[in-house]
C-alpha cells in the first residue's frame, strides 16, 4: 500500500442487493458475512454468485428478511403471527444465529405454540427446545390450545421437567455438629402445598449477603460473609440440580459480598457489591467454558445488591441516585458498556427488586414515606419507552415482594407467612393463588429449577 493509499479515508462499505419476492434490499456485505453462515459461505465460495451485485432468494419472504435486518440493526421488533413464522424460516434457511437468539428471547404465551411448531418444521433445535420448555411451564394455562400439536410434539413437551419454585434463606457457616435448618435449600411442592428440602449447603458456604444465580439448571453462589466482622467467604459454590451434587469453582479476583450475581448466556456476572465496608462499582464476568474471571466495564456508580433483571436477552440493572432517582442501565455485551435506558423520580422511594416479563421491566419500590409494608410497582416498557404505575399498592409484609421470579405469566413471591402468586395481566398483577409460606424467618433468595426428584422430606 502506498503512503497516499494508507492515509486516504476508507471508502463506503461494500453493499449488495438482496431480492426477496418483489422487494430489493441493499445490505452491507460485511453484516451478512458476520451474521449469516449461508452468506458467509456464499461470499467466500468463489462462485459466480459471490461477485454479483444482486442476489435472489426465492425461497424466503420479504417480511421474514426484513425482520432479520431489523434485529441485526439492534431493533427489538414485535412480530405478528405470519411475520414470526417467516422469521423462523429466514433464521433457519440463512443460518442467522442472532435472529434465532432473538426469537428465543421473544417466546411468550401468545407465540410459544407457533414458535414451537415453526422450529420443528425448519429445524431450529434451540428454539424448538426453549419453546417446549415454556409450554411445559405454562401447561395448565395453555392446555386448551395444545390440541393443534401433533402427538409427537405434545409428547416431547410432556416428557420435559417443569420448573419448580426454589428458595434459600440467609445462612452463615456454623459448626458441623450443629443442626442448622437455615443451611437447607427448599422447594415448593405445589401439589401438596408443602415446602420440601432439596439439599444442604456445603459447610463453608454462606448465603448471607451472597450473590446467587441460576443457569443451566444449576445454582451458583459467590461471596457471602461469616462472623461479626463480615469476613468474606473466599470459595464459590455450584449446585447441580440434575445430579444433586455440589462443587466449587474459582472466586472473582475482587472478593465481594452483598453482590448481585447474574447468569447470562454461558457467563456469570458479579455486579458491584462491597468489600471492607467500601461499595464497589467493578464488575467481573466468569466464563463457564474456560473457568476464568475477567473484569468488564464498571458500573456507572458503586452499588450493593443492585436489582437486576433480564429481558429480551439483555441484562438490566437498577441503580439509585440521590435525590429520589432510580436509573435503569442496560449492559451491552458487544460494546461492553452500561448504557442508560431511563430514570424514575419518586419522593423517598427507590427500587428494591426488578423482574422482567416480555418487554416490561417491573420495579418494586417502597411505598410513600418510606413505607416498606405497602409496595408500589412501576413498569417500564422497553418497546414504547414509557413508564406506567400499576394501580393500587401491594402487600409487602416481611419483604415478600423484594424477591420475585417469573414463570410463564405468573409471578412467584414468598415470605414466612405465605407464597403469593400473581397473574400478569395487561395493566396490573392480579392475585392468582396462595400457597404455604416459607418455613424459615429472614431474608430469602428465590429461583426456578427443574427437579428430577420430587420425593424429598418436608422442610421443618
Amino acid at each position: 500500500m502506498s503512503p497516499e493509499e494508507e492515509g486516504s479515508p476508507a471508502g463506503p462499505p461494500e453493499r449488495v442487493r438482496i431480492r426477496v419476492e418483489e422487494q430489493s434490499f441493499s445490505v452491507e456485505k460485511a453484516l451478512l458475512v458476520e451474521s449469516s453462515e449461508y452468506f458467509r459461505a456464499l461470499f467466500r465460495s468463489g462462485m459466480r454468485e459471490s461477485t454479483q451485485e444482486e442476489i435472489g432468494l426465492g425461497e424466503l419472504s420479504a417480511a421474514g428478511f426484513l425482520a432479520m435486518l431489523r434485529v441485526l440493526a439492534g431493533e427489538r421488533p414485535i412480530l405478528g403471527s405470519e411475520e414470526t413464522f417467516q422469521a423462523v424460516q429466514c433464521a433457519a434457511f440463512l443460518q442467522v444465529k442472532p435472529l434465532a437468539k432473538y426469537l428465543i428471547h421473544s417466546i411468550n404465551s401468545d407465540n410459544c405454540i407457533l414458535l414451537y411448531q415453526a422450529a420443528a418444521i425448519f429445524g431450529l433445535l434451540d428454539l424448538f427446545h426453549c419453546a417446549a420448555l415454556f409450554i411445559r411451564d405454562s401447561y395448565a394455562e395453555l392446555e386448551e390450545y395444545l390440541d393443534c400439536l401433533s402427538d409427537d410434539l405434545l409428547a416431547y413437551v410432556e416428557a420435559l421437567l417443569p420448573s419448580t419454585f426454589v428458595a434459600v434463606g440467609a445462612h452463615t457457616p456454623t459448626f458441623e455438629f450443629l443442626e442448622d435448618l437455615s443451611r437447607t435449600i427448599c422447594y415448593l411442592d405445589e401439589e401438596t402445598n408443602t415446602w420440601r428440602t432439596l439439599s444442604c449447603l456445603p459447610l463453608s458456604a454462606s448465603t448471607f449477603l451472597a450473590g446467587m444465580a441460576t443457569m443451566d439448571n444449576k445454582i451458583y453462589i459467590v461471596g457471602g460473609v461469616y462472623g461479626a466482622n463480615k469476613q468474606v467467604v473466599e470459595s464459590s459454590f455450584c449446585y447441580d440440580a440434575d445430579d444433586n451434587t455440589w462443587s466449587e469453582f474459582p472466586s472473582p479476583h475482587q472478593l465481594r459480598y452483598d453482590v448481585r450475581l447474574v447468569g447470562h448466556e454461558g457467563y456469570l456476572y458479579a455486579i458491584g457489591g462491597e468489600y471492607e465496608k467500601i461499595s464497589l462499582k467493578s464488575v467481573e464476568r466468569y466464563d463457564l467454558a474456560s473457568s476464568s474471571w475477567t473484569f468488564v466495564s464498571d458500573l456507572p456508580q458503586p452499588s450493593t445488591a443492585a436489582p437486576c433483571a433480564q429481558a429480551l436477552g439483555q441484562i438490566f440493572v437498577c441503580l439509585w441516585q440521590p435525590l429520589d432517582t432510580t436509573v435503569i442501565y442496560e449492559y451491552e455485551t458487544q460494546q461492553d458498556a452500561w448504557l442508560p435506558v431511563t430514570e424514575l423520580k419518586r419522593h423517598q422511594s427507590y427500587g428494591h427488586c426488578m423482574v422482567a416479563h416480555r418487554d416490561n421491566l417491573y420495579v418494586m419500590r417502597n411505598g410513600p414515606y418510606d413505607d416498606f409494608l405497602r409496595c408500589v410497582i412501576d413498569c417500564f416498557n422497553l418497546t414504547s419507552r414509557q413508564w406506567s404505575a400499576l394501580p393500587g399498592q401491594f402487600m409487602n409484609s416481611k419483604g415478600a415482594l423484594f424477591t420475585a421470579v417469573v414463570r410463564g405469566d405468573t409471578i412467584y413471591t414468598v415470605n414466612k407467612m405465605l407464597t403469593l402468586l400473581y397473574s400478569v395481566e395487561e395493566e396490573t398483577w392480579k392475585q392468582k393463588k396462595e400457597r404455604a409460606g416459607f418455613p424459615r424467618s429472614g431474608s430469602l433468595q428465590t429461583f426456578l429449577l427443574r427437579l428430577p426428584r420430587r420425593d424429598h422430606d418436608i422442610a421443618t
